[in-house]
C-alpha cells in the first residue's frame, strides 16, 4: 500500500486506479460503461447495488469481472423459492467431539452476487438485507462479523414476475443504487458476438487490493462538501415527497411516496466518489446530478395517474433535476 503525502495526492492516485480498472474491465465487458461506473461508485461509497435487466445482458459477468480486478473474494448465491436463511448465513453442526461448530455460509465473502433476489421468500431476503445493513450475522445466539470490505450486488429480472417475491420499498432502500442494465447498441453487440465466439479468453489482473479499497472509502468520507451542494441534495430529495412543504408540483401530481433521508446521504457520498473519479477534490452540483437517477429510481413510488399519463420514474427525476 502506497503512502501519500496529502489527500490531494491520494485522490489523484484514485483517479489513475479508476482508469486502470476501466481498462481491465473493458477487456471482457463491452459497453455498459454507465453500469460499470455506478457499481464502482457504490463500492467506493461502501454501498450495495441492485442490477435490473432482462436475462443475457452480462449482469453476472460484470460482477464476476469486478471481483477479479478488485482482488476480492467472490461468491454467487442463486436465489430460489426453497432457499433458507441458513443456506446463505451458515449453520451450526455437531462435530466429532460433540461440540457445536459454526460452518460459514457463502455470505462470508467480500463480494456477494445475489442472483435473482426476487425469486426467494421474504424470510431469506430479510436475512441477506440484515447482513447488508449490520455487516454481521447471528447464528445460534453468536454474532459473526462479515469480512471487510463487504458488498452485495443483487440482480433482478424485470420480466417473468410470476412466482417472485418483489422486494418491499423498505428493503429496496438499503441499496445505494438501482442500476438499469440496458441492451447493447448494434455496434457493441457485433463486438460481443465476435469476442465470445472466437474461443479466445482474456486474463484479468487485479488492479486494487481490499486494503486500498478500505483506504479510499475512508478518504472519500473525508472529502469536504460545500454547503450549497448539501442543500441542493437535500432539497432535491424533499421535492420528491408529495403533499409536503417543499414538494414539487410534479411530485404532488404523480407520486404516492417520496425518498427518505437515506437518499440525501447517498447523494452526497455518490457525488463525492463521482468527483474523485473525475479528478476533483470536492463535489459540486453536477456530481449530485450525475448520481441522482440510480439513487432515486427505487425510492420514489408513482401513482396510477403517472402510469396513465406515461410518466416514467426516469422522466420524473429528469424534470425534478
Amino acid at each position: 500500500m502506497t503512502t501519500f503525502t496529502s489527500d490531494a495526492e491520494a485522490l489523484d492516485a484514485l483517479k489513475e486506479k479508476y482508469n486502470a480498472l476501466k481498462f481491465e474491465i473493458q477487456k471482457v465487458m463491452v459497453g455498459q460503461d454507465e453500469a460499470v461506473r455506478d457499481v464502482i461508485i457504490s463500492i467506493l461509497g461502501n454501498g450495495h447495488c441492485l442490477l435490473v435487466g432482462v436475462p443475457g445482458l452480462a449482469k453476472t459477468l460484470l460482477v464476476n469481472t469486478l471481483s477479479q480486478v478488485l482482488g476480492l473474494s467472490f461468491n454467487r448465491i442463486q436465489f430460489t423459492p426453497d432457499l433458507m436463511p441458513s443456506d446463505i448465513i451458515g449453520s451450526e453442526i455437531l462435530d466429532e467431539s460433540r461440540q457445536f461448530k459454526f460452518i460459514k455460509g457463502p455470505l462470508f465473502s467480500n463480494i456477494i452476487l445475489a442472483d435473482e433476489i426476487n425469486r426467494t421468500p421474504p424470510k431469506t431476503q430479510s436475512a441477506l438485507l440484515e447482513a447488508m445493513q449490520e455487516r454481521r450475522v447471528t447464528a445460534g445466539g453468536v454474532t459473526h462479523v462479515l469480512p471487510s470490505p463487504f458488498f452485495v450486488l443483487a440482480t433482478q429480472n424485470p420480466i417473468e414476475q410470476e412466482g417472485t417475491y418483489p422486494l418491499p420499498e423498505a428493503q429496496l432502500d438499503r441499496f445505494m443504487f438501482n442500476i438499469w442494465v440496458d441492451y447493447p447498441t448494434l455496434a457493441e453487440e457485433l463486438v460481443i458476438v465476435k469476442q465470445t465466439t472466437s474461443g479466445v479468453s482474456q486474463t484479468l489482473s487485479p488492479v486494487i487490493s481490499s486494503e486500498e479499497i478500505q483506504f479510499y472509502q475512508q478518504l472519500i468520507r473525508k472529502m469536504p462538501v460545500p454547503d450549497n451542494v448539501i442543500e441542493y441534495a437535500v432539497r432535491l430529495v424533499a421535492k420528491t415527497r408529495p403533499n409536503r412543504e417543499n414538494a414539487d408540483p410534479l411530485a404532488n401530481q404523480y407520486l404516492s411516496w417520496g425518498a427518505g433521508p437515506r437518499a440525501s446521504q447517498f447523494l452526497i457520498v455518490g457525488a463525492k466518489v463521482n468527483a474523485a473519479l473525475n479528478g476533483k477534490y470536492s463535489p459540486d452540483i453536477e456530481d449530485v446530478k450525475a448520481v441522482a437517477l440510480p439513487i432515486l429510481r427505487h425510492r420514489i413510488v408513482r401513482n396510477y395517474k403517472a402510469e396513465a399519463d406515461g410518466y416514467s420514474v426516469e422522466k420524473i427525476v429528469a424534470q425534478l433535476l
